[in-house]
């Protein structure tokens, strides 16, 4: 199991590598006589990045999108005038029905001190208040019957429940058919009336974002499930809504425990109306459930899944068997999406990209093959959709090395051409981020970075000036107008205080692995004088 035992560690293992057992850094490169053509080519083979670095086909599945965006056909927009007057009155029933949840919940909860404690049994009789109105929610929003097949195990059977997430509708019934402590984002907490209610369900709350959020919610996770006292623990793996049509990859909180599990699958079968939150905003999503005659849904509690006690199965592996056996009953594919999919989609929606989902780079595959974060990928991104991607989500050349503040020239075509892996003379988001993150993961990165720092630098100082980047620059790329090197040096120096401090040069660096081939002409020009032991790391 990876070190890092969290809520966002994806369930996809690390394919084997292809490294030695040491890496060094050689900065003798193309001028050694042995040197291959494909070696001359490749400006990132000194610091042990190869040229053949993998990159996946793209998938064209999208899995968060809404297949009913808009309202089509005569009788969709007959329906929703027909249901307007019925509209407004289930809209009134649901705020009734909030509204009376909200205030039993704060009734139960009143003078309640020990939330380390499960909820005394008379406080729970008062949430039935809760659930009940839960229920009469569902009615209003077209859910009048709900097919369900199969029944929930015992809590002391299996005292984790998992299900798919489609809607927002799941977390309302399981409320009201299990009333389960769940797992949910700290942002929930501050939402008007909701916030209140789960906080009721001794909500284990986590920022997906924070290693130390997610250690405390797995060790919460497990302090809850093993206690028979607390309800049984629901958690939505998947960690984010689909469209219920693929299953996207798991996340390992509720694996780690190793407690039995109970996994659930939720359906909305429809012919006109797609019920999956999706991409849709949640304002025309409620719209539309409240115009419509009925809205079908169907919960089926699958057997049991037992951690394999006789292999000491892992959380990957746990997690593995669990999604195949929900996506199987589902008859849906798995894809290596995650929520970091629908950042990405959403950042390049924000953009007012024609195609955001091009953008999607089935981010659990990236995450375990070279443990590059969500939160760099978004960044990353950000660099890509400011070079001016094409309709397609294309970029070409010239706006790839505008960006960069580089101009044409030898160094900065092979730079173009190392993460070009199809060869076409443009490049897609996948590949720019892959190669970035081929780079920027490189054992040695970081001592290249460093390196390429302190040969920089002025006699007896701390920072790069202006004169000394042009120079260790002009190594590799000769003939530097003036305006191209201000170019350079503001992308540098990342505090704008006119000068590039070692952490300016490391966080830009960072930002543009793809730069430090720049400086690898320099650490060439003087290779001689640093061939020492500090360029060999044993991994």
């Amino acid at each position: 199991m990876a070190a890092d035992d969290s809520l966002s560690t994806p369930f996809l293992v690390t394919r084997p590598s292809d490294h030695h057992s040491h890496v060094v850094l050689d900065v003798n490169g193309c001028d050694n006589p042995a040197g291959t053509e494909s070696a001359c080519q490749n400006p990132f083979e000194f610091i042990g990045a190869h040229e053949e670095f993998e990159v996946p086909g793209s998938n064209t599945v999208d899995p968060f999108r809404n297949s009913t965006p808009g309202v089509d056909g005569v009788y969709e927009w007959l329906k929703i005038v027909i249901c307007l007057p019925v509209a407004a009155v289930r809209l009134v029933l649901f705020g009734f029905c909030l509204m009376v949840g909200y205030v039993a919940t704060v009734l139960a909860l009143h003078g309640w001190k020990d939330k380390q404690n499960p909820l005394p049994r008379w406080r729970c009789r008062v949430m039935w208040v809760t659930r009940l109105c839960a229920r009469a929610i569902l009615f209003s929003f077209g859910y009048h019957w709900i097919k369900r097949r199969g029944k929930p195990a015992s809590r002391e059977i299996a005292p984790i429940v998992v299900s798919n997430h489609v809607s927002y509708i799941e977390p309302i019934f399981f409320f009201f058919d299990l009333f389960p402590t769940i797992v949910s984002s700290e942002s929930h907490d501050s939402m008007p009336f909701v916030g209140t209610i789960i906080r009721a369900m001794q909500v284990i709350y986590v920022d997906r974002f924070s290693k130390s959020s997610r250690k405390h919610a797995v060790n919460e996770i497990k302090r809850k499930a093993s206690s028979g006292r607390f309800p049984r623990v629901l958690l939505f793996p998947e960690g984010t809504t689909s469209n219920g049509r693929v299953l996207i990859s798991f996340q390992l909180g509720a694996f780690i425990p190793g407690h039995t599990v109970q996994p659930v699958i939720v359906r909305y079968p429809h012919i006109h109306f797609d019920q999956s939150w999706g991409n849709i905003p949640l304002g025309k999503l409620m719209f539309r459930m409240f115009t419509q005659f009925h809205n079908f849904m169907e919960v089926e509690y699958l057997p049991v899944v037992k951690p394999n006690e006789n292999r000491k199965e892992n959380a990957i592996c746990f997690a593995q068997r669990t999604s195949h056996v929900i996506a199987s009953a589902l008859n849906v594919p798995q894809t290596s999406h995650t929520y970091g999919d629908f950042m990405l989609f959403a950042k390049a929606a924000e953009f007012k990209q024609e195609n955001p989902s091009a953008y999607m780079v089935e981010m659990a595959w990236v995450q375990s093959s070279l443990h590059l974060r969500v939160l760099e990928a978004v960044e990353f991104l950000e660099i890509y959709l400011s070079m001016n991607p094409d309709a397609s989500g294309y970029v070409e050349f010239h706006n790839f090395i505008k960006v960069l503040r580089l101009k044409t020239s030898m160094l900065s075509e092979k730079i173009f051409g190392f993460i070009d892996t199809n060869k076409i003379g443009k490049i897609t988001f996948k590949q720019f981020l892959l190669g970035s993150a081929h780079v920027l993961k490189q054992p040695l990165f970081r001592h290249a970075c460093e390196l390429a720092f302190s040969e920089c630098v002025a006699d007896g100082k701390n920072h790069i000036s202006k004169s000394k980047l042009h120079i260790a620059i002009s190594v590799g790329v000769p003939n530097l107008h003036l305006d191209e090197i201000e170019g350079l040096f503001s992308l540098f120096d990342d505090d704008s205080d006119g000068k590039i401090s070692k952490n300016d040069f490391v966080s830009c660096l960072r930002r543009h692995p793809l730069l430090i081939a720049l400086f690898r002409p320099l650490l060439l020009h003087i290779g001689s004088s640093i061939l020492d032991p500090t360029l060999i790391e044993v991994l």
